[in-house]
């Protein structure tokens, strides 16, 4: 195809690694192909983003971190009041940042609200870059109108409304808020298809799934399977619901000294590794590990099922025990499922017994293996990192 001049491109997201980690491979690309980037991002993900040639534009969010998941509340408003108090704080400052120096396109993650509201005012594309599932036709009556019900049910949904409304006036958009969250022009999705809920009644006019954008991940260190390790196990519930010292407890008591087996058990910040007590000597607890280097020799995964682990267990073929945590992790453990490559066990359900249950039939169905198998070679057509660069580009002309 024929590359478009070197362009200004901008990117924005918001301080989590979940939203910002699925893009760095997209944005390195298009660096490497000549085009300018300027990813705009709070301050803490700043050497993240410039690691890939970026340049990092620092914003102050107001939207709790990775350090505080306890802060998102525990209700639906509680979820989405936050994004659009942080947008209405930050649009002035972005706009500053940029002014002058406008790009010629907009790359923005789905949390993002500012960058469309910026992309209408300098007459540029904007072009969302999803980590997760998208809308399909029929979410908003069967997913979306429901949900908006609740919230106009009550005083706080309702003045939620009227002020993203209003907002969205004040910047010469008229759309209503949940489209405008929900309903982007144009999408690529950063995930596999597969883990995308009727994915057969996506528009993929406007929805291009090119799947994991993972790289290579030299940067994060390698992982040794040890020698003795007929069967290797990782468990890691990502990076910021981790503050369960009593389910790796129970992680310890199922598979510590189970003949054959290797655990590598990630705990997280929040959970200091005395608290686990006696670790046999099969069960390697770390704060942090490579993931996917570690996935790639792994006979069984026990994930929280967000997204960025999800897809990294089906690119390589690993069989999955889903314990989700939080938003959108409970769907993908169902999609998981569905698929036929993973059990999913509720938290409260996570004990010892039910967890080695089922660890144990996952890597003994030879089924499991099989279409995981073909869930990889289906993965490996979807273009990934080039084929995202290339529909970005494609925007540009």
């Amino acid at each position: 195809m024929t590359r478009p001049n070197r362009a200004h491109i901008a990117m924005f997201s918001i301080a989590a690694h979940g939203h910002v980690n699925p893009s760095l491979e997209v944005i390195r690309e298009l660096v490497a192909r000549g085009h300018r980037v300027s990813y705009a991002i709070p301050p803490s993900f700043a050497e993240k983003v410039a690691a890939t040639g970026a340049t990092p534009v620092i914003y102050t969010s107001t939207l709790p971190t990775d350090d505080e998941p306890e802060a998102w509340g525990t209700e639906l408003i509680d979820n989405i009041e936050p994004f659009l108090d942080d947008a209405v704080q930050a649009l002035p400052q972005l706009a500053a940042a940029f002014e002058g120096d406008e790009p010629d396109l907009v790359l923005h993650d789905i949390t993002s609200y500012p960058a469309p509201v910026l992309a209408h005012r300098w007459g540029v594309p904007a072009v969302s870059l999803s980590p997760n599932l998208v809308a399909w036709e029929g979410y908003e009556k069967e997913v979306g109108e429901p949900m908006a019900a609740g919230l106009r049910a009550t005083e706080r949904g309702r003045a939620y409304y009227a002020r993203f409304e209003a907002w969205l006036a004040d910047n010469g958009i008229g759309t209503h808020p949940d489209p405008f969250v929900g309903r982007p022009r144009r999408s690529i999705v950063l995930i596999p298809r597969a883990l995308q809920p009727n994915a057969d009644r996506v528009d993929e006019g406007v929805y291009s799934f090119v799947g994991a954008c993972q790289g290579d991940r030299a940067e994060q260190g390698e992982w040794q399977r040890p020698a003795d390790a007929e069967k290797v196990l990782l468990v890691s519930l990502g990076s910021a619901f981790t503050k369960q010292p009593d389910f790796y407890r129970e992680c310890v008591k199922a598979f510590g000294d189970l003949p054959g087996w290797h655990v590598v058990l990630q705990v997280g910040k929040f959970v200091d590794p005395a608290e686990l007590g006696d670790v046999p000597a099969n069960v390697e607890v770390r704060n942090w590990v490579p993931q996917l280097a570690i996935l790639r020799q792994a006979d069984a995964f026990i994930t929280h099922a967000g997204a960025g682990g999800s897809q990294e267990g089906l690119a390589t073929a690993t069989p999955m025990v889903a314990v989700p945590q939080a938003v959108d992790q409970f769907g993908n453990a169902e999609m998981l499922v569905s698929l036929g490559v993973a059990r999913h066990v509720p938290m409260e359900e996570a004990d010892a017994a039910t967890l080695r249950e089922a660890v144990l039939a996952l890597v003994g169905d030879p089924g499991v293996g099989r279409r995981l198998e073909e869930l990889r070679a289906a993965m490996a057509t979807e273009g990934g990192t080039r084929r995202a660069a290339d529909l970005i580009e494609a925007e540009l002309s």
